[in-house]
């Protein structure tokens, strides 16, 4: 265990994202999203079951800057037809700390995009549409 990250982050994630480079994305899916599949095409697959997405957005975001050259998040839009829960919005926000713009994909364009992340983590997280994509920019100069 290591100070200053929450437990949600495993090993293995903190050491995905320390090697992310800048535009790299990583999605964190909910529990149906089919990793795996897209993972034989190239994608890390990473485990989290049984955590909300909300709870690994909150433990990633101290660690990991968001691109300010491209929009840096994109969500999964709902198909014709269907509805999103615009809480489930809220919370990603609220974990991210993040106001700008929210892309939305159609859900078979962001199952492409997915394919070419970086990595894709497999929440717990049970809300439909709860798929989300962070694109990792350049950490600041202090």
């Amino acid at each position: 265990m290591l100070k200053g990250i929450s437990p949600v982050v495993s090993p293995v994630l903190l050491k995905t994202l320390s090697e992310m480079g800048h535009g790299d994305e990583i999605v964190i899916s909910d529990a149906h999203f089919p990793a795996h599949c897209f993972g034989r095409d190239g994608a890390l697959v990473l485990r989290a079951d049984g955590i909300p997405a909300d709870a690994l957005l909150a433990g990633i975001a101290p660690l990991f800057e968001l691109d300010s050259y491209a929009t840096p998040v994109v969500m999964m839009d709902a198909v014709p037809g269907d509805t999103l829960d615009p809480a489930v919005e809220e919370r990603y926000r609220a974990a991210l700390a993040y106001r700008g713009p929210i892309d939305r994909m159609e859900r078979y364009a962001f199952y492409e995009r997915a394919k070419k992340a970086y990595a894709i983590v497999v929440s717990g997280e049970i809300a439909k549409y709860g798929n989300i994509i962070l694109k990792k920019g350049v950490t600041p100069v202090e």
